[in-house]
């Protein structure tokens, strides 16, 4: 299936990408944020982009998602369709794209993606936003990225942030400088405010970005 590209969603219809665990947590609240968000992205019209997952958060925000009539495209590894999710779950998405390997699969969410959500999530949740926030830091573009800092997951990431900052590090703080949201409900809010205050000026150079 073909996916629909962010300048195709350069009007108000735009895609969210949204990282978080493929299992559910200890916190019951970090699923229902998944819930929450997923119907939130679908309400305000916009396309969820996400991992493909039909377990866990993951598996959350495509049930708020679809559960509220929105679009949804989920992007999986082929060898990860029997580990977070099962094949007959995944035919319920309008858009699945299935990738050979994990370099793949983040490229596409990325290239599809508009703005970036990370809910509560294990190494695999990290590593994708870390990544996304190394190639705002070398102006690969400069899309919103947002933590979703469900009853304070994410303090431990910021204060590191704002270590290496103040160590010397991160050198151009203003582009790596996610929002921290603390309530699932205010993000689509806050991702939209973003997107009005720099219209036409978050795609980066597309050159570089094939190559990544």
């Amino acid at each position: 299936m073909s996916a629909t590209s962010s300048a195709e969603n350069a009007g108000a219809t735009r895609a969210i990408c949204v990282y978080c665990g493929s299992s559910p947590g200890k916190n019951g609240t970090f699923r229902d944020a998944g819930l929450s968000l997923g119907g939130a992205i679908a309400g305000a019209g916009h396309r969820l982009i996400y991992g493909g997952g039909t377990r866990g958060i993951m598996g959350a925000v495509a049930e708020g998602a679809m559960g509220a009539g929105g679009k949804v495209t989920g992007i999986i590894p082929r060898f990860l369709m029997n580990k977070e999710a099962t094949e007959a779950a995944l035919h319920r998405l309008d858009e699945l794209i299935v990738t050979q390997d994990m370099h793949e699969r983040k490229h596409a969410m990325f290239a599809r993606s508009d703005a970036f959500v990370t809910l509560p999530g294990g190494i695999g949740t990290l590593e994708e936003i870390i990544e996304i926030m190394t190639w705002a830091q070398l102006g690969h573009h400069a899309k919103p990225m947002i933590l979703a800092n469900i009853d304070g997951f994410w303090n431990p990431l910021i204060a590191l942030l704002d270590h290496m900052r103040e160590a010397g590090f991160i050198h151009t703080g203003h582009r790596v400088r996610p929002i921290v949201v603390e309530d699932a409900g205010a993000i689509v809010p806050v991702i939209e405010a973003a997107w009005a205050a720099h219209p036409g000026h978050d795609d980066g150079v597309k050159s570089i970005i094939a190559r990544m």
